[in-house]
């Protein structure tokens, strides 16, 4: 396994080096973004699996107890937490902290999404910055060489290309996981909000 491993990473810094400067930012680019996205999507996971209804959750509210962690993980389990913890004992206190609780959780749901989304669009920005250089170190051979030497101008043309290809592909699967977090994210604020007002209404 350890050849195949040192074969590889051998493969990765010649593709590397083709891409020419441009490439070490955007190596970057692309593993922060992917770093990112597999943080929200196990937090999205955990938000919602083990979750709970609305009257279960109405129950727990009423009782005063906090929901078993072990039974109930989700989305709906943490604002009921979130609300107990600070739970006053008047009604109308109570319902304004359970509208700072529903509104502390929703914010926290689009934490590093625009950071995500930025990423990803910037990822192709990059690719044709790298386009621009590589033709431009291929425009100064041709002007010292000539077009004979077909091997001296593969290497800015090679830099181009192998950018470009490297912005899009960081770019195309990080646009779609943008928008397939920003969407679990929706349906996890629209439920919610959902749950937050019917608990409103039980206090």
């Amino acid at each position: 396994m350890i050849p195949v491993f040192q074969n590889f990473f051998h493969r990765l810094e010649d593709f590397i080096a083709t891409g020419g400067v441009v490439m070490i930012p955007l190596m970057i680019v692309s593993g922060l973004m992917w770093v990112l996205i597999i943080n929200r999507v196990f937090f999205f996971r955990r938000l919602y699996r083990k979750n709970m209804s609305r009257k279960t959750a109405a129950q727990y509210v009423n009782a005063g107890r906090f929901p078993d962690e072990h039974k109930y993980r989700g989305a709906v389990a943490l604002l009921v937490v979130g609300f107990l913890q600070r739970r006053s004992g008047k009604s109308l206190t109570d319902r304004r902290i359970l509208d700072e609780t529903v509104i502390h959780l929703v914010a926290s749901l689009d934490r590093y999404l625009a950071v995500i989304g930025v990423l990803a669009a910037l990822a192709p920005l990059m690719g044709l910055l790298g386009t621009v250089t590589g033709m431009i170190a291929t425009f100064d051979i041709i002007s010292i060489y000539g077009t004979g030497n077909a091997r001296a101008m593969a290497g800015g043309i090679s830099e181009a290309l192998v950018t470009t290809q490297t912005g899009l592909l960081v770019a195309i699967p990080g646009l779609y996981m943008s928008n397939f977090l920003n969407r679990r994210a929706e349906n996890l604020k629209q439920r919610i909000a959902s749950v937050g007002i019917y608990l409103r209404r039980s206090l």
